[in-house]
């Protein structure tokens, strides 16, 4: 039975209960006073414990319309922010810098779905020319997380050439991430300690990162990791067939 059939029989259901005053020999009867609120609220009551699946009905379609409702605030912060989202100079870039289609990814040093999920990332620029990650830091598990990435944004400043090799290898550690390990993945990596450390300090990073927390909450991401693909925010790490799904409808948009 569906939704407005439901609302249908309820209805039938309170206008049989409504009560008539008959006069004269019943050639004509008139409806007497409407139901008062007591009497409509049992009937109610009654017609929901004798058919409770309504109320997965009525969830069902509160939950899509707060997913469609959702997804039209994410589309306008998209638009909105579209250069910070997509083109921010103090985000790394892992694939083709021009390709046409952007996966944007919120990910912790941490995060051990991220860490998972990074071979997936790695495939998928392999094999599609026109796909690049645009990889947002986005330190959200720990004090611990958080010095790792000030010393990857720092990374980023000063050598930027340097930093998917960087990211790759603290993101794939096996230990916890922190600032002493991103430090020693740093300098292994032939960048100045001194200078680092120096750039470790510029307010601009601490400025960076309330702008992503801000992004983040706007678009709803509350974890790790999450991506932005074409018009559409997807959480988890849900493989890399579900995002070469994904990628294959941004192209489809785009064209």
């Amino acid at each position: 039975m569906t939704f407005t059939r439901n609302i249908r029989v309820l209805a039938a259901t309170a206008a049989l209960l409504t009560p008539v005053t008959l006069f004269g020999s019943g050639a004509q009867a008139e409806t007497a006073a409407p139901l008062g609120k007591p009497q409509v609220e049992q009937i109610v009551r009654e017609y929901l414990l004798n058919n409770p699946e309504i109320l997965l009905e009525v969830q069902d379609a509160l939950e899509k319309k707060q997913r469609e409702e959702q997804k039209l605030a994410q589309q306008a912060v998209m638009k909105d922010r579209q250069e910070q989202l997509f083109n921010s100079p103090y985000d790394g870039v892992v694939g083709n810098p021009d390709a046409a289609i952007t996966v944007v990814e919120f990910f912790d040093y941490n995060c051990g779905y991220c860490k998972r999920a990074m071979a997936d990332m790695q495939a998928l620029v392999e094999e599609n020319d026109d796909v690049r990650f645009v990889l947002k830091e986005f330190p959200i598990l720990s004090a611990q997380s958080r010095e790792a990435h000030v010393v990857s944004m720092a990374v980023h400043a000063i050598a930027p050439e340097k930093y998917a090799d960087f990211h790759q290898k603290l993101l794939g550690a096996e230990t916890r991430a922190d600032g002493e390990l991103a430090m020693k993945i740093a300098t292994e990596t032939g960048i100045d300690e001194a200078a680092l450390r120096k750039e470790m300090e510029n307010p601009e990073i601490q400025k960076i990162f309330a702008e992503t927390y801000d992004l983040a909450n706007q678009l709803a991401v509350t974890g790790t990791p999450a991506y932005v693909i074409g018009d559409e925010v997807v959480f988890g790490a849900l493989g890399k067939d579900v995002l070469a799904e994904k990628i294959d409808q941004a192209r489809t948009q785009s064209n």
